[in-house]
């Protein structure tokens, strides 16, 4: 018997290598990685897009900006190059959502404080009261981390465009002078400017799915 093991001994061990390569293949395709859908305009309520996108099937990324932050600093999309951020649209004197959705923010600047690659990008949508010296207050009661965390302001139709051609969250009409975006909507983008996820920025459990959803992000990218 001890001779018969001591002839397969060679056999038994590719065999035992081959079944672990063997299992591991199907364990792979039974529970394949997971990935982030890529939205694009065409696949998002037509209510919060912009007639001239509404049938964007592809290729649909944020358009560049510049807009200055809580510190009077510019801020453009060369400061978000290469990471994945968090987007939302606010404003300070807000009683009603803005402060439950800055709140969140807050939570995910905390759950991702030694994170260097994930950024946050809140958007005023009052520039006219929301000055640099507003943004710095609110910034300094809220706990922002400048950072990691950008709040801005900057001229009204391109806050706005923003809100409707690139992030896909503003109902209604296209700009109008006295419109008022008030969305709930967080959005998630990637490394190359692309939109993964929208969430309720009120809503805790989505907050959670935001949150697990960037882990899943960062082992893609």
């Amino acid at each position: 018997m001890l001779s018969f093991f001591k002839k397969y001994k060679f056999f038994a061990i590719v065999m035992f290598f081959l079944s672990a390569i063997i299992i591991t293949a199907i364990y792979q395709v039974m529970d394949p990685k997971k990935s982030l859908k890529v939205f694009q305009p065409a696949e998002v309520s037509s209510e919060l897009v912009d007639t001239t996108l509404q049938y964007v099937k592809k290729y649909h990324t944020i358009a560049d900006f510049s807009l200055i932050n809580q510190n009077g600093k510019t801020v453009t999309q060369d400061d978000y190059k290469d990471k994945i951020y968090v987007a939302d649209f606010f404003f300070t004197t807000c009683q009603t959502i803005c402060p439950i959705m800055t709140d969140h923010m807050a939570q995910i600047q905390k759950s991702l404080a030694d994170d260097a690659s994930i950024l946050l990008l809140s958007h005023t949508v009052t520039p006219e009261i929301d000055s640099v010296p507003q943004l710095k207050k609110y910034a300094i009661e809220k706990g922002v981390n400048d950072a990691k965390w950008n709040l801005v302001t900057g001229d009204r139709k391109e806050i706005y465009d923003l809100a409707r051609k690139s992030y896909l969250v503003a109902k209604d009409n296209p700009y109008e002078e006295f419109d008022l975006i008030h969305t709930e909507n967080f959005v998630l983008v990637d490394k190359k400017k692309r939109i993964r996820g929208f969430y309720d920025g009120t809503d805790p459990e989505a907050i959670e799915t935001l949150l697990e959803d960037i882990e899943i992000l960062k082992q893609e990218e």
